[in-house]
């Protein structure tokens, strides 16, 4: 391979990931983020569906425990 082959690989690479880079920025423009507010109560909703399936998974659980000790005996 000559040099100036080597060359045009390597800049075509370079080209590449600076082009990547710029349609990244140009798309991260275009998303509509959500406000303080927005983010604080989706938060808040996250954690109390994590706490609502968190309770409900330790009663599944402590049932199903119960049930194969019943029936193990």
């Amino acid at each position: 391979m000559s040099k100036k082959n080597q060359k045009t690989i390597a800049k075509k690479e370079s080209n590449v990931i600076q082009r990547y880079i710029r349609e990244t920025i140009g798309e991260l423009r275009k998303v509509s983020w959500p406000t303080r507010r927005e983010t604080i109560n989706l938060s808040g909703v996250v954690l109390a569906v994590l706490a609502v399936m968190a309770a409900l998974m330790g009663i599944l659980d402590s049932l199903l425990t119960r049930l194969v000790a019943i029936l193990v005996q």
